[in-house]
């Protein structure tokens, strides 16, 4: 039992130490909400898949903190953030073009490349809705982002 104990102490000193190790990235308090769960948004455009980033590689742009798997991802976000982020903050596109639009959470494998740009939604079931109609929904979103910006970000 008190070997159990004492693993159990180890193991939780670990994951807080190395918060790497943790399955998601680590909630830090009074820092900027993290953008796509920590996927390289880089990635996107150079592998064609959504990849995780790292703590190692992070930096803030739009009052979030954007992280990347390298440091030449990361080198080629800070050098031009606009071709690389994904649109509307990281937010979930489907979410901002419905209605008035909103803030949503995203599934950082549920997204779409359109035009150059990067557009990631809350599920992969949004995603396809979204494909559907891909320019009208950008349209929408384009017109509701302005108003939708400065919401409160979603806890869930």
């Amino acid at each position: 039992m008190r070997t159990t104990s004492k693993a159990l102490t180890l193991l939780t000193m670990a994951i807080l130490a190395f918060p790497a190790f943790a399955d998601t990235a680590p909630q830090m308090s009074g820092m900027p909400r993290l953008a796509i769960g920590g996927y390289d948004t880089v990635a996107y455009f150079s592998a064609g898949r959504a990849v995780p980033g790292t703590l190692e590689y992070q930096t803030i742009w739009h009052g979030a903190r954007w992280q990347f798997a390298s440091k030449e991802d990361l080198d080629l976000f800070t050098s031009n953030p606009e071709k690389y982020a994904a649109q509307y903050d990281g937010q979930c596109a489907m979410g901002v073009a419905v209605g008035n639009g909103h803030k949503a959470t995203v599934d950082p494998e549920a997204f779409t490349i359109v035009g150059g740009k990067l557009y990631i939604n809350h599920t992969k079931y949004w995603t396809t809705v979204w494909r559907k109609n891909e320019a009208e929904n950008i349209s929408r979103a384009d017109k509701n982002w302005s108003m939708v910006k400065d919401t409160p970000e979603p806890t869930e």
